[in-house]
């Protein structure tokens, strides 16, 4: 598999050893093609789910995937580790070849957790720029006042970055019960903004990310497939 959008002619050398040079003139003999389009421009771009036959031999057809879990706590956001489970520890092996993480949740964090093989969908996903909110519930050990409302909504400083938060929108359900929207997933972040007022997250559960929103038949340590709408709604596609 590759795992980023490459020429044609450089994916033909590697996946069979012809030269580069040669692999003009088996494209012209119309011998290759992506998709199910006959291709002859050596300077084709393709990409780690292009479908490319070559004299009727299959050289990739990788399929796309796309997973929702409900993250319990206690489970690391991670492909590995020696010390605890971890989210792909809860994939079937089947459905989990090559996938990665978008979007982690901290070790006692729980709720939407994305799983996918499909790098640019993630990427898209994480990207502050492109401003995809992500929304948690919380709660707290102490009370809050409305004090924090502002405070979120301004940014708070983190002095060791030497950087200020986006705009967070805290709502208050009760006393030591809120709901929070983040553009950001910045290095516990969340944990730390209430930090500043010495008030201690005990739990932090997201529930949704973006439009897509957890699926409320998953218990936690579940998973599902992806939609196909909801991969677009959500990634971009």
């Amino acid at each position: 598999m590759i795992s980023q959008r490459t020429r044609l002619d450089r994916f033909l050398s590697i996946t069979t050893g012809v030269n580069r040079r040669s692999v003009r003139g088996i494209l012209a003999q119309g011998r290759v093609s992506v998709d199910g389009v006959v291709a002859r421009d050596i300077q084709q771009v393709v990409h780690q789910f292009s479908v490319i036959i070559f004299d009727d031999k299959v050289l990739q057809q990788n399929q796309s995937l796309y997973f929702m879990m409900n993250k319990p706590p206690g489970v690391v956001s991670a492909t590995k580790d020696k010390r605890h489970k971890t989210v792909l520890d809860l994939v079937k092996k089947s459905d989990g070849v090559n996938l990665h993480i978008a979007g982690r949740l901290d070790f006692n964090s729980s709720g939407l957790l994305l799983l996918t093989n499909d790098g640019a969908w993630s990427r898209h996903l994480s990207s502050p720029e492109q401003g995809i909110k992500k929304y948690y519930r919380v709660a707290l050990e102490n009370k809050m006042t409305e004090e924090y409302v502002q405070a979120f909504r301004d940014g708070i400083y983190f002095e060791y970055e030497g950087i200020t938060t986006q705009s967070a929108e805290l709502t208050i359900i009760d006393d030591r019960i809120a709901e929070i929207s983040v553009t950001e997933g910045r290095y516990h972040q969340i944990k730390r903004m209430f930090g500043r007022y010495q008030n201690k997250v005990l739990s932090l559960h997201r529930y949704r990310i973006g439009d897509l929103e957890l699926d409320s038949a998953l218990e936690a340590g579940q998973y599902r497939a992806l939609s196909n709408k909801e991969v677009a709604t959500i990634g971009g596609h």
